[in-house]
């Protein structure tokens, strides 16, 4: 499975978790949104949720937006692809430690790669991160109960569960 990152470089690069990846060779980055491929799109304001059903409409190919929070509008996401968002999962990055919903763009990428039943690809993902097992062993149970559903309702079901005890 290939990961595709759309760069727009306004968070510190220090902290940048797609730059880090591209490092790595783990993640191909684009700066122009033209560039990017058709896949997977992670989009935290699409209708529906990622599930293991959208692995083969993605042709192998899971994209991020890298930005910073606050400039990650609807608008950032126009690229062509099948835009899903994730479901439930708890941030490990040192900046939004245990914040629902607030991951970096690596722990995006990992995640979708455990919903598709691919934990060594989300391990090989996290491992330049010192908090990248820490993401795993923190989302163990959600990630493999979302693996487990079939489509975007059971995923929205599961998610129910965790977003009851968030309240």
């Amino acid at each position: 499975m290939e990961c595709h990152v759309y760069y727009e470089g306004d968070d510190d690069p220090e902290k940048c978790t797609a730059r880090r990846l591209e490092k790595f060779d783990k993640a191909i980055l684009h700066r122009s949104m033209g560039q990017v491929p058709y896949g997977v799109v992670l989009n935290p304001h699409a209708e529906q949720a990622l599930s293991p059903a959208d692995l083969e409409e993605g042709l192998g190919t899971l994209v991020a937006l890298d930005c910073s929070w606050e400039s990650a509008e609807e608008a950032s996401f126009q690229m062509r692809g099948v835009h899903r968002a994730l479901p439930f999962l708890v941030a490990a990055n040192p900046i939004n430690y245990g914040r629902p919903f607030r991951l970096t763009t690596v722990e995006a990428l990992a995640a979708a790669a455990c919903i598709f039943d691919e934990e060594e690809l989300a391990e090989d993902l996290l491992e330049p991160f010192r908090w990248g097992e820490t993401f795993l062993t923190l989302n163990e149970e959600p990630l493999r109960r979302y693996s487990e559903c079939t489509d975007s309702s059971e995923i929205v079901a599961v998610q129910e569960d965790y977003l009851a005890d968030e309240e």
